[in-house]
């Protein structure tokens, strides 16, 4: 089944269920000003409100549009009052198109289905580096230095997670949900039991030691010098 991302700025995105309809299942997640939490497959939606709390809505546009994982989404602006001069700022800032809020599940999903089947298909990231380290999303394989790194689907999902999030000590619970593993719970050893088969898969083709434990907090991929 396909599936489409829907991120919200707005606490709802954290309360609301997917929806599956003909063929696709459209799934709801919170955006914060880092971006997205998790691994992003397939199309992404982003309805980003012009008022936040940690950042302006204009300055996420500006993330999305930088960030590599991101930059191909459909962002729509959510504005407080149908304003002229903040549309033409939200469009400037990076995005597709805007709505007056508050938003509800039947409005989020209306905007999606209107908007889905217009043009072509946006261009989805096929690779992404990290030095040496290549994730190719298309043939879903990730090389160092083009060595064929042998690795299960979960180890898969996990490595892009890190090559995502390079330089950042993620914890047990992160990585559970970054890989969308939350529903049904899994035990957060199992994490353990995926780092070690990564680690022995990176060393397998001389990455060495570039997943690091931070003890008590959790593990962090350290990017190469200047990468």
């Amino acid at each position: 089944m396909d599936v489409v991302n829907i991120f919200l700025s707005d606490p709802i995105g954290e309360i609301l269920e997917p929806f599956d309809h003909d063929g696709v299942r459209f799934t709801f997640d919170k955006l914060d000003c880092n971006g997205p939490r998790r691994l992003v497959d397939g199309q992404m939606w982003a309805f980003v409100d012009w008022v936040m709390d940690e950042c302006s809505g204009l300055e996420l546009c500006r993330r999305l549009r930088a960030d590599p994982r991101t930059e191909n989404s459909h962002i729509t602006m959510v504005l407080e009052e149908d304003d002229a001069e903040d549309r033409r700022r939200a469009l400037r800032a990076g995005a597709d198109d805007y709505l007056v809020g508050p938003l509800d599940r039947t409005i989020v999903l209306d905007r999606v289905f209107a908007l889905q089947d217009r043009g072509r298909p946006r261009h989805v990231t096929q690779q992404i580096r990290l030095g040496d380290l290549v994730i190719d999303l298309m043939a879903l394989q990730a090389r160092w230095k083009d060595k064929a790194i042998a690795l299960r689907p979960n180890e898969f999902r996990l490595l892009r997670f890190f090559v995502e999030n390079p330089d950042r000590v993620l914890t047990r619970l992160e990585l559970i949900e970054g890989l969308g593993k939350l529903d049904p719970p899994i035990d957060e050893r199992t994490v353990d039991v995926w780092i070690g088969r990564l680690r022995r898969a990176l060393k397998n083709v001389g990455a060495g030691d570039i997943l690091r434990t931070v003890r008590a907090m959790g593990y962090v991929l350290d990017s190469p010098s200047g990468a």
